[in-house]
């Protein structure tokens, strides 16, 4: 087996600090997000799923976390996370 054949590793979620967990999470939501709005196909789907009403949920779920996480962030990255917000909203309100 190659090292690009080898399968994921299992990750201990309780070994992880709340920071670590809320840019889990936040990553979560904001692809499950893309998904609902239609942008990206789900895992082993062959057409777009698309329920504004989930991708609003995940989107405001997904800013209320960032909001949470942002102050324990270098500058940098919570730019980084505003910015991919904004952009999850933009589209939402584009998809609409």
């Amino acid at each position: 087996m190659s090292e690009g054949d080898a399968e994921p590793q299992a990750v201990d979620l309780t070994a992880l600090d709340i920071d670590q967990l809320l840019s889990l999470f936040i990553a979560i939501l904001a692809a499950k997000a893309w998904q609902y709005m239609g942008v990206r196909l789900a895992p082993g789907k062959k057409e777009a799923e698309k329920d504004m009403a989930k991708a609003a949920a995940a989107i405001d779920c997904a800013a209320l976390l960032a909001d949470r996480l942002a102050p324990s962030l270098p500058e940098a990255e919570a730019r980084r996370l505003r910015a991919m917000i904004t952009d999850l909203q933009i589209n939402y309100a584009k998809n609409a």
